[in-house]
Parts: structure tokens; C-alpha cells; sequence
């Protein structure tokens, strides 16, 4: 506690402001307020698991995500206090002194390391497509990745494949899944991932000793749970049938729906809009280009050309137009009140009616009344 209190010191973090870090962490994982002095706990900790990193067939944007993980600064300080035993692009060590490293870790922490895996397995040729220390990575992910306590697949390379296993998939690229069936694995796709599901996924398990809940794919809800059409701050622009038509023009400009230039969004499940990137700053869609569904199975093959739309989207649909959607709206409610009109004036004659005849009554009784004084 103290140690780690010296590092929040160092580094110019307030016990406020860590609080306030465990807190939105909380948001994240759609935990409830009072579960923020566990989540604290669990970060200022020292039995943390170790952590082996891997790389495979990849471009290492999953690992740029992690060196830019600044939001909170804080955030940094919980995957530097995590010990990073391995991860050959960012350690010190190399060669046969990494790899003795890995081997050290897990040996002696079996059962008890987080293995986080970023790009596909190639499995064809024996594997040869991709060996690292003379070692193929079928052979390396069953012995890492068989005696974690935990797998976290970063990147839709390592979750489904991704690029590495779109048609005709010549090296036989597979996802973690696939290798280490009945493992638990998380998948935390995106090209790349968002670092801060992975802080979250992290704390998670550090904080219950459990994975979240996860989705069918084993994606944790609490970051894929919803589509991004559904969060977008484009959707009601779709909703009015507002499209951008060509990339500048005046729809582009004013920040209408980019459905119709290959948007993704309604099919892909993601937090992108809520959580967005460079710090939150903004997002892919924000920024004018339409979301690509790099968090879904099959990605390269289901999701492309880019710049095709999809042929079928929930809601109004892409054909209609605002003035068409403005119409029915319109139609309907003039006829709703003309139906209430219509109800409105039976009625009134109804009382009028009724008003009627009480006065011819009342008349009536006067006239009675009148013709017996005068007899």
C-alpha cells in the first residue's frame, strides 16, 4: 500500500484523483458505486499475476494501443505494476534470455498468470508460418496459454483471425479459441483493441478472480454489449434519412449518417462512440469516416468492400427519405386527429342533443304550468 502510494505520489496522482480513476473504472464495467474501494483494493494489491504477453501473426497495433494507454495517467500505472514478464517487442531482454524468461514465468507461477495473446495462429505447414525461438506458435500459445489462469485475445487477429484468415486463409489462421477450446479466454477484438477494455478486463479479474460476462463471441458485455449504430451521435441523421452521398459533400460537412458510404455501425457491437479514442477525444465516425466492423467474426470477409453499405439495416431503411418518413408521420397524425375530430364533434352533438331536449322539456313543463293558472 504504501509502495504504491509512493508511485501514485511520483508520478503526480492523488489519492483523490486514483479514487476517481477505480470510480470510472466502475462506470466501465457497469459495477456500482460502492464497488470502488474493492476495485482500489485490488489495484493497490501486491499478488497481482504476472503477465506473458505473445505475439503472432500481427502488425503490433495491439501493442501501440498499450504503449498509448494515457486516460488517466493512472492507467499506466496499473499495467506497470502488473508484472509484464514478457512481451518481445517492448522488453529489455532477447533472444534466448526472453525466452528463458518466459519459461521462468510459467513454470513458477502456473495456473496463476494472465496470458494475453495478440495476432492469429497460423496452423498449415506444421505451423511454420510463423515460429519464434525455433518454436512454432500452435506449440508456444498450448504451453503459455494452456497453464494460464487467464487468456485475453487482443485484436480481431487473435480473436477470430481477422486479416491473417480471410479467404482462401492460406497459412490456416485461427483465433485462440479455436486452438485452446474449453480454455477461458476472453476476446477483446477491435483493429486494434481499445486499450482501456483491457485495463478493465484486467481489473475485473483482479477485483472478482473472474472473467465478466461475456457475449457469444466472449466478448465482455460491458464493452460490446450494444451496437454502435445504437450509441452514434449520426443516428438521428439516419433515423431522418439525412445521407452523406459522397465523401465532402454538404451531408459530410454538416455530420449526417454514413451509412450509404460503407458504415458498419448498425452490425458491429462495440463502445467506440461511448469511449472513443486519443483520450477520448474522438472516433473513427466522429471524424468523418464510417465504422469498418472490426470488432465482429469474419471481419475482412463479412464487412468488406469498406465502402459498400450493407444490404440490410434495422430501423427505417436506407431508401427511405425524410420527406417520405415526414409524410407518414404527418398522414398518420392528421389522421388520428381527424378520427379524435370526428369523436370529439359526435359527442359535443351528443350533449347538444341532450341539451335540446331537457330545454323542450323544461319549456313544455312552463306551458303546463301556465295553461293551469289560467283555467
Amino acid at each position: 500500500m504504501g509502495d504504491f502510494s509512493d508511485l501514485l505520489e511520483s508520478h503526480g496522482v492523488t489519492r483523490r484523483e486514483f479514487l476517481k480513476y477505480c470510480s470510472a473504472l466502475g462506470a466501465a464495467l457497469a459495477l456500482p458505486l460502492s464497488m470502488t474501494a474493492k476495485i482500489a483494493e485490488a489495484i493497490e494489491s501486491d499478488t497481482r499475476p504476472p503477465v506473458i504477453w505473445l505475439e503472432f501473426q500481427d502488425c503490433a497495433g495491439d501493442s501501440e494501443s498499450l504503449l498509448r494507454a494515457n486516460r488517466p495517467t493512472v492507467g499506466d500505472l496499473v499495467l506497470d505494476h502488473i508484472s509484464l514478464d514478457y512481451h518481445e517487442t517492448i522488453m529489455a531482454a532477447a533472444g534466448h534470455q526472453a525466452e528463458a524468461s518466459q519459461q521462468a514465468t510459467v513454470e513458477k507461477y502456473k495456473g496463476k498468470y494472465i496470458c494475453i495473446v495478440e495476432g492469429s495462429i497460423p496452423t498449415e505447414a506444421g505451423g511454420v508460418y510463423c515460429t519464434i525461438g525455433g518454436r512454432t506458435a500452435v506449440d508456444i500459445l498450448k504451453q503459455v496459454g494452456g497453464n494460464a489462469a487467464l487468456i485475453i485475445a487482443v485484436g480481431n487477429c487473435a480473436a477470430y483471425g481477422g486479416l491473417p484468415a480471410a479467404h482462401p486463409n492460406p497459412t490456416g489462421a485461427k483465433g485462440v479459441s479455436e486452438i485452446l477450446p474449453g480454455k477461458t479466454i476472453i476476446n477483446l477484438p477491435g483493429c486494434p483493441m481499445n486499450v482501456d477494455n483491457l485495463t478493465a478486463t484486467v481489473v475485473h479479474y483482479l477485483t472478482f478472480g473472474a472473467a465478466p460476462a461475456c457475449d457469444r463471441h466472449l466478448r465482455p458485455l460491458f464493452a460490446y454489449g450494444k451496437r454502435i449504430h445504437d450509441n452514434c451521435e449520426r443516428r438521428a441523421h439516419f433515423d431522418a434519412g439525412q445521407y452523406v452521398e459522397n465523401w465532402g459533400d454538404y451531408g459530410h460537412r454538416q455530420g449526417w449518417c454514413l451509412y450509404k458510404m460503407g458504415c458498419k455501425g448498425p452490425e458491429t457491437f462495440h463502445n467506440c462512440p461511448t469511449l472513443r479514442w486519443n483520450e477520448g477525444l474522438s472516433w473513427p465516425v466522429m471524424a468523418g469516416h464510417g465504422c469498418v466492423g472490426c470488432s465482429e467474426p469474419l471481419f475482412f470477409d463479412a464487412m468488406m468492400p469498406m465502402y459498400r453499405r450493407l444490404p440490410n439495416v434495422p430501423g427505417f431503411g436506407v431508401e427511405a427519405s425524410a420527406v417520405k418518413i415526414g409524410t407518414a408521420i404527418v398522414g398518420a397524425s392528421a389522421a388520428i386527429f381527424a378520427a379524435h375530430g370526428a369523436v370529439t364533434t359526435a359527442r359535443n352533438w351528443k350533449k347538444i342533443g341532450k341539451a335540446k331536449a331537457e330545454a323542450r322539456e323544461e319549456i313544455s313543463h312552463l306551458n303546463s304550468d301556465s295553461d293551469s293558472e289560467e283555467s
